[in-house]
Parts: structure tokens; C-alpha cells; sequence
């Protein structure tokens, strides 16, 4: 990888548009003849008129047949890339005999397009682009394609995984979802737990680095570490600095992945699971035993992911965007990244790292033409660099740039690479973690509380 070059998102540049523009159909005509993909043989070009791929998204993206020059990407400072990008399309619409047109509905334009085309059974585009907060509902009601009823069983998207990979959903073998493969796809919707070294340093703590290298960082060892430094810094009697501080959710989702543990990761809520149970006693211990977690704070949900910044925390989560928009690199202190401890149900080898329920990622909707075709058509593009991983992963700029380290960018493909599946956060249910951390309810009211609430939402999302 090429660390540090100025950014570009390599035809995936989020300049949030607010067009509302339609795709207006996705214009098909018959093609006698289905291409195959790059990885494979010559394709012969399909006979007939010329067929547009439309691509509906939620932002703009780069190069498509409208596109003659590389600097029409606003956002371009990699020339060789822009230009293999472009070269790529002009390839594609030679082999194929097609023009592919990217459309940005905005984001909830795609919403719409998806819930009244594909339910009239006319899909305006031919590929949509989709979060997978709205996009694995779709999938699971019939407005996506299954992949693998229409793909050879070797394609790439099922065997090497090379280029694209698919997102299973639960206990499901379908491919509804898929999602290119990249470092960059890879460490998206990551969260690591973050520390300040030099409140570690100062306070005689191992690196738990270090701890993760040798098979100890486990929760016992984090438990000591926020007990170490939580204290009153100026002695007027008041504890002052926290071992930990950060919003709920994502403490809660992290520490369900450390140790094993899912709440709706199938057709049956998991929710009143003994490791469960587990996750929720240690949260509530923190925060209503121990004290050793900054006291929420209600009156504005995100503040509570913003006491670092004042070292007022020893650990916290993170993610590249909050580092970026922290302006972390700023800071008086290092920041460092390390993997979640591991719980006692959890297994350093085996614990999953990433929720795959967040996330972008593209579908090809019922009811379209040829979906075969159309997924050829944008497998290839989305080759644009030709198998060569070393083009593919070489602008990474803005994410090495957000998460300061080469370090800090290795535990985030630690944790890309242990993808989980786990709807606890997408299926619509008044979770009370506030109640729980701040000793509203106690762990075990928490899971018979919300038991039937998630069965119930479950049964509703794999109906």
C-alpha cells in the first residue's frame, strides 16, 4: 500500500449531491449472447442495439459513458488511476455494446425508487446502490435479484472473491447484497476502542497492544486498566478523568463481538443468551459499580463520544469519521488503536470485529433484465484495475490520513477482515441501554423486557 498520497476515492468520491434527478428506467433492449466476466474468456459482444446499464446512487460517482475526460471527477488527483478508470469504460462499452449511467437520487431518492418501481415490477435502474440499513430489508422482501440462482457457482462473487464478494444475511445462503472488494470496503463501518497512551504511560500500563499480541487483553485486564485511571486529577475530591467514555451503542455492539455473542443474527432473538447476559452485567458494572465509565451524559447523545478530547477519558470508541471530524491528529496526546478485549464467552481466533448490517453496498433489483449480464457489466467495472490490487488499494489517503498511524489503520483491517452479521441495532426496537448504564433497570430486566420485542421484530424482518 502507498500510504499518505492526497485523496481520492477511486470512482467512489462522496460529494453528496442533492440532485433528485430519476433514473428515468433503465433503457434495455434484447441481447441474444451473455457476456462473460474479465476473469474469464472473450466475451463476444452482444448483437442488437446498444443497452444502457443505469446505476442509481445516493452520491456522485466516477467514470461513467458520459464522461470524456478525467477531470470531469472534480476530486481527481491521480491521473494514472482516473485514466485507467476512464480507458476501463470506454473497454466496457466495446465489449458489451452498452453505455453505463450513473444516477444520483440522493439517498432517499433511492428509498423511493426501490420501494415504488421494483414493487410495480418496472425497476427504474438496473443496479442500485443502497445502505445496508434499508437495502437488507429489501433483499429479504423480493426487490433484489439472488445472485447465486442466476451466476455460475464458480464466479468470482461465490469462489475467489477477488474482485466482489456477497453479503450473507443470517442464516441465509442467498446473494442478494454485494459489495466490491477493497481495503477500503474492508475498513469502513469499523470501531475499534481507542486510548490515550500517554494517560497509560503515565499511569505504569502496559501497552494493550501488546496484551493483544501475547493473548491478554481480556476483559479482567480492561476492567483493571479503567479502575487504574479513573481519579480525582486535582484533588478536590471529585473524580475527574474515567477510564472510559463513549456513547452506548457502540460500546454495546463491541463488546457483544468480544465475547461471541449476537442478539438477532437469525430468526430467533439471542437476546436472553447467557454471553448476552454477560455483555449487559459488565456494561452496568462499569458505569453503576465500579464507576469507572464518565457518567452519561443525557441532555446530548454525542457529547459523550467528545470527552477524550479533553484527556478526560482513557478509552473510548472510535472510527475513522470521528477521528477526522475531531481533528484528532491535533491532539496533545497519541491516539491508538486497539482490538476490543476479549470477553470470558469470546475467543481471540474466533470473535467477529465488524457488523455487516451498516454499511454501503449494491443490488441488482428484481425484475430486470438479464441480471447476468448487467452484473458482468459491473463486475468489470468495477475492475477497473484489472486484478492488480496494488492500483486498487494505492489511494487510501483520507482514511490514513483521519486515523494518524500505520498502526491504527492495521486494527482496522483486523477488525474489516471478522465481518459479524447481527441486527440488533436495524430492526426498529426502543432498546433502553441509557436505562441500563445509568441503573434504571438492572441486566436481567433488560433481556425480559426485550425479548419478545426483538422475536417479534425479527419475525417481521424474515417474514
Amino acid at each position: 500500500m502507498k500510504f499518505w498520497k492526497k485523496f481520492v476515492s477511486l470512482g467512489l468520491i462522496m460529494s453528496m449531491s442533492i440532485s433528485l434527478m430519476a433514473c428515468g428506467g433503465a433503457e434495455t433492449t434484447e441481447t441474444t449472447e451473455t457476456a462473460e466476466t474479465t476473469e474469464t474468456a472473450e466475451t463476444v459482444k452482444p448483437s442488437g442495439e446498444k443497452r444502457v446499464i443505469t446505476i442509481g446512487t445516493w452520491y456522485d460517482h466516477f467514470y461513467d459513458s458520459t464522461n470524456t475526460d478525467i477531470y470531469e471527477n472534480p476530486y481527481v488527483t491521480d491521473e494514472e488511476q482516473a485514466e485507467m478508470q476512464l480507458a476501463n469504460v470506454r473497454a466496457i462499452e466495446e465489449k458489451y455494446n452498452v453505455e453505463i449511467k450513473f444516477v444520483n437520487l440522493t439517498y432517499q431518492g433511492v428509498q423511493d425508487s426501490i420501494n415504488t418501481s421494483i414493487l410495480a415490477g418496472a425497476p427504474d435502474c438496473d443496479i442500485y446502490e443502497v445502505d445496508l440499513q434499508f437495502g437488507i430489508p429489501a433483499a429479504l422482501n423480493g426487490y433484489a435479484t439472488d445472485l447465486s440462482t442466476v451466476l455460475p457457482e464458480d464466479s468470482d462473487i461465490f469462489a475467489d472473491q477477488n474482485v466482489m464478494k456477497y453479503i450473507q444475511i443470517g442464516e441465509s445462503e442467498e446473494a442478494y447484497l454485494m459489495k466490491a472488494v477493497a481495503a477500503e470496503t474492508t475498513i469502513e463501518a469499523t470501531y475499534p476502542l481507542a486510548f490515550n497512551k500517554q494517560m497509560l504511560d503515565d499511569a505504569g500500563l502496559e501497552d494493550p497492544r501488546d496484551l493483544y499480541a501475547r493473548g491478554e487483553w481480556t476483559w479482567d485486564r480492561f476492567r483493571e486498566y479503567m479502575l487504574t485511571l479513573t481519579k480525582d486529577s486535582d484533588g478536590d475530591g471529585v473524580v475527574d478523568v474515567y477510564g472510559f467514555g463513549s456513547d452506548y451503542q457502540n460500546l454495546f455492539g463491541g463488546l457483544l463481538m468480544s465475547n461471541g455473542a449476537t442478539v438477532a443474527s437469525g430468526t430467533t432473538q439471542t437476546v436472553t443468551n447467557p454471553e448476552v447476559g454477560e455483555v449487559l452485567e459488565y456494561m452496568y458494572n462499569m458505569y453503576n459499580v465500579d464507576k469507572s465509565a464518565y457518567p452519561w451524559y443525557a441532555d446530548d447523545f454525542d457529547t459523550n463520544r467528545l470527552w477524550y478530547k479533553d484527556g478526560l477519558v482513557g478509552f473510548w470508541v472510535t472510527a475513522a469519521w470521528i477521528m477526522d471530524s475531531n481533528k484528532d491528529a491535533d491532539l496533545e496526546f497519541d491516539v491508538c488503536m486497539v482490538p476490543w478485549p476479549v470477553g470470558p464467552s469470546g475467543n481471540q481466533e474466533t470473535n467477529k470485529m465488524k457488523n455487516v448490517t451498516s454499511g454501503n453496498a449494491w443490488m441488482i433489483p428484481s425484475g430486470v433484465e438479464d441480471p447476468e449480464f448487467v452484473y458482468n457489466v459491473f463486475y468489470d467495472w468495477t475492475n477497473w484495475y484489472n486484478f492488480d490490487t496494488e492500483y486498487r488499494d494505492s489511494n487510501l489517503s483520507w482514511w490514513e490520513d483521519a486515523v494518524i498511524t500505520e498502526e491504527n489503520f492495521a486494527v482496522m483491517e483486523e477488525l474489516g477482515a471478522r465481518e459479524n452479521f447481527d441486527l440488533w441495532n436495524n430492526l426498529g426496537v426502543a432498546y433502553d441501554l441509557e436505562g441500563l448504564i445509568t441503573g434504571v433497570i438492572t441486566p436481567s430486566q433488560f433481556q425480559e423486557t426485550y425479548k419478545q420485542l426483538y422475536q417479534d421484530a425479527l419475525d417481521a424482518f424474515f417474514k
